[in-house]
């Protein structure tokens, strides 16, 4: 018994000072370089590669940022390059809401409150109280659907932040004489893998409107048409999308955590399936 435990006792002193995989860091991807207009053309890239899309996924909802419960089951609709739909259930089934957009033009039913507003994007206030719910859902569902590129009126800025990248997003045409400028985006890349893990959208005034988390990437549909990556390296075309995003309501209003069961991306979408008539 004594040799044993000396024996054994030994062992584990040399695993302690050879550094032995068993109790070290785990290893981890080197940080990648990139540009921001690399950068730039990545996220470009990441939204194309997107023509239509189907979802089913599970929402928790906190704070009561959405006055339909605090958990919804729903589907998600896409189609480029601007057709949307949402409908969320309540866990017997039951329909809680429906949210149509397409183009500029949008349609939100809420059988459960007896309501129905059709509208312009540019006319909100038709949606009073719900304008700024919905309008978060969509920017939370950005991210699956690629976020989105930079539009050419837009600049941008990279800067490093730790083991990520940061890309500021500017509007061009702002100027705010001896102002700094506001950006309207911030968006962070990690540098391990260039996905991104964080954006915000800012206000006008410098305020963040919403902070989104994307975790969770997980391949979906065929892998994408072959090219080189960043670095001149062969690239890991499989199309990758977060099945876990967190939006935080930058008014304090509340929290959503989404969490995906199901993407299937490009597959063909009957006009039915957008709620489309």
């Amino acid at each position: 018994m004594v040799r044993v435990f000396h024996f054994s006792f030994f062992i584990l002193y040399c695993a302690l000072l050879s550094g032995c995989a068993l109790f070290g860091a785990p290893d981890r991807a080197p940080l990648r370089q990139a540009t921001a207009d690399e950068l730039t053309a990545l996220l470009a890239e990441r939204e194309a590669a997107i023509h239509t899309m189907k979802g089913l996924f599970s929402a928790k909802i906190t704070g009561g940022i959405l006055p339909i419960g605090q958990r919804v089951e729903g589907t998600v609709f896409y189609q480029r390059p601007n057709a949307l739909r949402l409908r969320g259930f309540n866990a017997l089934g039951g329909e809680l809401f429906e949210f149509v957009q397409l183009n500029d033009e949008y349609r939100l039913r809420l059988p459960s409150m007896g309501r129905e507003v059709n509208g312009r994007s540019s006319e909100p206030e038709k949606m009073g109280q719900l304008a700024r719910p919905f309008q978060l859902s969509v920017w939370a569902m950005s991210g699956i659907l690629g976020t989105g590129a930079i539009a050419p009126h837009e600049r941008v800025v990279l800067t490093e932040d730790d083991d990520r990248y940061r890309l500021d997003v500017f509007e061009e045409s702002a100027n705010n004489g001896d102002v700094a400028p506001i950006p309207v985006r911030r968006i962070w890349f990690d540098r391990r893998n260039l996905q991104v893990v964080r954006e915000e959208r800012v206000s006008a005034q410098g305020d963040v409107e919403a902070t989104l988390q994307f975790d969770d990437f997980r391949p979906v549909g065929q892998p994408m048409s072959q090219s080189t990556s960043l670095n001149n390296e062969p690239a890991d075309r499989q199309l990758l999308r977060p099945f876990k995003i967190v939006m935080k309501d930058g008014r304090g209003q509340g929290n959503v955590q989404v969490t995906f069961y199901e993407i299937i991306p490009n597959m063909p979408i009957k006009p039915s399936e957008l709620g489309q008539v």
